[in-house]
């Protein structure tokens, strides 16, 4: 019997989770299929229900519902509890929701697995403060940065989360006009720049060695990208692999096996060059 899986959002035509999964499935032998699935901005609760009631075991959520999507479900993992936002439910056989976070373990799996960044003792920036930036926090800290500091447009939602994880480390937030100094990491975790635009940043916030990541992906270069390159920074990194390592981890979370990344990742990219 096939079991089955979606993401949900909106806009969601574009997403690339449909092919991770069915790699991830092929290679691992788990008998499930996986769509993608346009939810109406206001009619999530609905979206929900309707799934369970077709039968679905899991979900992925990306934008613009991963808050919302954590208002609906009663049982997450302690990690999403904090983080405010999911990105994964797993559609229990009692009818009932458990929810979870995989961004921030996917984030850190691809800067120090993939790309080998190193993130103990290091400055680093995250900018914005909506539902993709509250669910890395955590699993960054973890890694024991010297500092971080959440740069957010309306400062106060920068120093709120600021306040929330600071038991986790040295945590600091506020406004773009409040930035100093320079960073070894700067991750992009607004959309903004997807639309074109990218925050204000000062010219020389980069150390000299110093990674932009952008946690959105595009077949194409960010606005965050090419302002990193053109700021001749040391290595630019897109969202790709975070991407597919959040993937695998939700699947972990559904299957119990862990996927192979590194040849999901191969695939895209080369279907990218194409």
């Amino acid at each position: 019997m096939t079991d089955h899986y979606a993401v949900i959002g909106n806009p969601i035509s574009h997403s690339k989770s449909p092919f991770i999964h069915s790699e991830f499935a092929k290679q691992t032998g788990q008998n499930l299929d996986y769509i993608a699935r346009k939810i109406p901005i206001d009619e999530l609760a609905v979206g929900l229900r309707q799934l369970q009631t077709e039968g679905f075991k899991g979900i992925n959520i990306t934008v613009p519902f991963k808050e919302e999507a954590w208002q609906q479900v009663s049982d997450k993992s302690a990690h999403a509890e904090r983080a405010g936002a999911i990105n994964t439910i797993i559609f229990n056989d009692d009818g009932s929701l458990t929810g979870d976070n995989t961004d921030g373990i996917g984030l850190c799996r691809d800067l120090t697995n993939n790309h080998q960044i190193e993130l103990k003792g290091k400055r680093l920036l995250l900018l914005g403060a909506g539902g993709a930036a509250r669910g890395v926090i955590e699993p960054l800290l973890k890694y024991q940065p010297s500092s971080l500091f959440i740069a957010n447009r309306t400062a106060s939602k920068a120093l709120d989360l600021s306040t929330l994880f600071a038991k986790f480390g040295s945590i600091k937030g506020g406004g773009y006009d409040e930035l100093s100094g320079s960073f070894d990491v700067i991750i992009n975790a607004t959309a903004a720049s997807l639309n074109g635009e990218v925050p204000p940043l000062p010219a020389d916030i980069l150390a000299s060695d110093g990674v932009c990541y952008d946690m959105m992906y595009s077949d194409n270069d960010t606005a965050f990208i090419s302002w990193a390159k053109r700021h001749n920074v040391a290595k630019a990194i897109d969202g790709l692999g975070m991407l597919v390592e959040q993937a695998a981890e939700a699947f972990r979370l559904w299957r119990g096996v862990q996927p192979d990344t590194q040849q999901v990742i191969a695939q895209i990219r080369q279907f990218k060059k194409a």
